[in-house]
């Protein structure tokens, strides 16, 4: 028997299937909001560092890092999905979307390793302190952040290329706020589709637990170094400098190993929830980065509030 495949030169965003036309309107106003935090707040970490010359040590070089990825990732996904809800405008050229969906994932595995290269700043801080300015200088936080770029770049290309060889068969809608690869790989008819599927699972999983295995070791390894601190107070200050991280990586991690294992196993649940829950931890976060890593270090937080009072030498992460 032979299939009769059409040829998709489109895809249209479906975004939330079961919310009424009334809500369209503040919808796209509350993540139009959520662009601008990304955006304003991303912008103002990027420009602080490069105009405040003593912030331009490593751990504000990774928070660097992390903004431009927080604001490349929002540009790529937002606008379309606004579009959708306020100008009624949800289709996207067939490469297009494919391009969409290689960033998404691309820079969310990016965004992983850049959360390893902080536990090991935090790692060595705290449990190496004495080796800290040796070990981590701006040139070697440079070279890890290079690595955090690079290393998810041919993976993401070999996911894209694979998906590309599918036959799409069925609907070009995209039940989703943006192109991502199970969205579009639902599309698809034939035997490679589970192939795709399994390939793309095993990179993701690489791509998450890997980094999120050696987060793991260094906040462990840091709450055993703060459980034998004897003074309470210094106890307390190190915590601080670790909490931001964990509730962020949680945040990340969490709500994203969920949705990729529950799409092996075939554990089902609402539309809407799944789409609630990738954008949960794909643009909140990059929404709140900067309040949490950022606007609440010494050094930021004394120029916003006091704009005159003496930079501190060690910010957020002063060794303890």
């Amino acid at each position: 028997m032979t299939a009769n495949f059409t040829k998709i030169t489109s895809f249209f965003i479906l975004g939330f299937p079961g919310l009424s036309s009334q809500y369209y309107g503040p919808v796209s106003a509350l993540l139009f909001l959520i662009y601008l935090a990304i955006a304003i707040g991303n912008i103002f970490i990027l420009a602080f560092v490069v105009y405040e010359k003593y912030l331009q040590k490593p751990t504000y070089l990774v928070f660097c890092h992390l903004a431009l990825n927080d604001l490349t990732f929002g540009t790529v996904t937002l606008p379309k999905i606004i579009s959708k809800y306020w100008f009624d405008d949800s289709v996207v050229s067939f490469y297009g979307c494919f391009t969409q969906m290689f960033f998404v994932h691309y820079l969310g595995s990016v965004t992983s390793f850049i959360l390893l290269v902080m536990a090991l700043d935090r790692f060595i801080a705290i449990c190496i302190p004495l080796r800290y300015p040796v070990l981590i200088t701006n040139n070697t936080v440079s070279v890890l952040c290079g690595f955090a770029w690079f290393i998810p770049l041919p993976l993401m290309i070999g996911i894209v290329l694979h998906a590309l060889t599918l036959s799409f068969c069925k609907s070009n809608v995209i039940a989703q706020c943006y192109c991502d690869h199970i969205s579009i790989r639902s599309q698809a008819c034939g035997e490679d589709v589970y192939i795709v599927a399994v390939t793309s699972v095993y990179i993701a999983m690489f791509t998450l637990l890997a980094p999120l295995a050696f987060i793991l070791f260094s906040y462990i390894s840091i709450i055993v170094v703060i459980i034998k601190m004897s003074n309470s107070a210094g106890r307390k200050k190190t915590l601080s400098t670790c909490t931001p991280q964990i509730l962020i990586t949680c945040l990340f991690y969490l709500p994203r190993c969920f949705v990729y294992v529950a799409a092996v196993v075939g554990f089902s649940f609402s539309l809407d929830v799944r789409i609630l829950l990738i954008l949960l931890y794909s643009v909140f976060p990059a929404a709140v980065n900067p309040g949490i890593y950022c606007f609440k270090t010494q050094d930021i937080k004394e120029f916003v509030t006091l704009k005159t009072a003496p930079p501190s030498q060690f910010g957020l992460y002063a060794q303890p």
